[in-house]
């Protein structure tokens, strides 16, 4: 089953980073964001990839023509100010085959991958979006008549779920993109809800996006750790 990488976008977030190289190809410990991407699909016996670019595209052009993996890898030029769902839409009429897994350029997770594929097909959606809960920065403030009645850390569990990214799509979902200016999240998804046809994946692992260069920092503190909690994989339907 092929994997599908949205690699094109400018990062202006990570602009310390992303004037020279586009953002997956920032490195973490060593190796660029887009290889430990690659690299955790791989480990669970998914590794035939097409990676959308779009800025700066050459880059990862040229370091995918140096992989030493035994991976199946190809870039597909999407544009420059194409969406995320326009990226998609031609990633998946350009490629065989009537399902896809997906997922963005810029962040990790351990997501147990088959049992993602299979809560998709039991729920016969068009496609299923994991839902993570976003990590906890900022400290809870309790209210009671104007005065603080508690202050501490906010938990992640007290968070709402959220777009984790890491999808399974069906050939389909391409009708539901009508244009490549249209962001995934705002074009496709929500109409996909409406219909009652997009299913969601909650996980509880880990998940850590890279927007920022403070994030990027923490997530080269992760990559010191023995085992990188991205590959640590648990079956989650089996708890």
């Amino acid at each position: 089953m092929r994997v599908i990488i949205l690699a094109g976008g400018r990062g202006t977030r990570l602009a310390e980073e992303t004037t020279v190289i586009p953002k997956p190809m920032v490195q973490i410990g060593g190796k660029p964001m887009l290889w430990h991407i690659m690299n955790s699909y791989a480990r669970q016996g998914f590794s035939d990839f097409l990676i959308a670019t779009g800025y700066l595209a050459e880059v990862i052009e040229k370091w995918t023509s140096s992989l030493t993996e035994n991976w199946k890898v190809a870039t597909q030029f999407t544009g420059l100010e194409t969406q995320t769902g326009g990226r998609l839409k031609q990633c998946v009429l350009a490629s065989s085959g009537d399902r896809f897994l997906a997922t963005y350029g810029d962040g990790l997770a351990n997501v147990h991958i088959p049992g993602l594929l299979a809560a998709h097909k039991e729920g016969r959606f068009i496609a299923t979006l994991t839902a993570v809960r976003p990590p906890a920065r900022f400290g809870v403030v309790e209210i009671s008549n104007g005065r603080v009645s508690h202050f501490g850390e906010k938990l992640q569990a007290d968070s709402g779920w959220i777009n984790g990214g890491f999808f399974v799509l069906d050939k389909a979902i391409s009708d539901y993109v009508h244009s490549d200016d249209e962001p995934f999240e705002s074009g496709a998804l929500p109409r996909l809800s409406d219909e009652g046809k997009l299913g969601a994946y909650e996980h509880f692992g880990f998940w850590k996006p890279m927007d920022t260069l403070r994030e990027k920092m923490e997530f080269q503190e992760l990559a010191s750790q023995p085992l990188w909690p991205w590959l640590n994989v648990v079956d989650e339907t089996k708890h």
